[in-house]
């Protein structure tokens, strides 16, 4: 059996585990605890997420995103990040939950609360509430208006899953908050994602 299809079978047996516990209801922060506990086993297998068969990004090119899983209506959509250091994302939503967890190197998540009531356009006033280390072992679980900046410190690219609600591709209304301006606007998807279909 091919490492491929030994990473297929293990994914697709912790996300059936994990519509069942979003099928549970509500999806509250009890229910995406549950879940990051899934993703952060499937990130203590590093031998499924290898650099030979995700590779870093090029040279120029900060931060490499392949899909690995996800349903046919665009649902439960997993991904590897594979970012290198000095890289910063600057605070946003994701519109869905979110769950990351840790396979190699530590990702800095920034926490915060927004403070506005949204009702002016272009507007918001964030506090900053907590970073949490993000490393092997561990991980962070976000509901659909949380908001996080993301911070890759160190001297060495490093290797994350992330599980979403629903494909990045299909979530349009994200926000980005700059803090310096005080203004948020809609966020890009960011780098082009590669598919897990097109890895050894």
């Amino acid at each position: 059996m091919t490492q491929k299809i030994i990473r297929q079978q293990t994914v697709d047996a912790a996300l059936l585990r994990v519509k069942s516990i979003v099928a549970r209801g509500p999806l509250d922060r009890q229910a995406l605890a549950d879940i990051l506990q899934e993703l952060k086993a499937l990130a203590a297998q590093p031998e499924l997420w290898l650099e030979a068969d995700f590779p870093p990004p090029e040279e120029g090119v900060r931060h490499a995103r392949y899909l690995i899983r996800e349903e046919a209506d665009k649902t439960f959509a997993l991904y590897l990040n594979v970012m290198k250091p000095d890289n910063r994302i600057l605070p946003h939503n994701h519109t869905t939950w979110a769950t990351i967890a840790a396979v190699e190197g530590v990702e800095f998540n920034h926490l915060y609360t927004r403070t506005d009531d949204g009702s002016k356009p272009g507007y918001a006033t964030l506090v900053h509430e907590r970073t949490l280390e993000v490393g092997p072992g561990s991980g962070v679980a976000l509901l659909p208006d949380d908001i996080h900046a993301v911070e890759i410190r160190g001297d060495a690219p490093i290797r994350h899953l992330h599980l979403y609600g629903r494909a990045l591709e299909t979530l349009t209304e994200r926000l980005s908050f700059n803090l310096e301006d005080k203004s948020c606007s809609i966020m890009s998807i960011g780098v082009t994602t590669r598919r897990e279909a097109a890895a050894t």
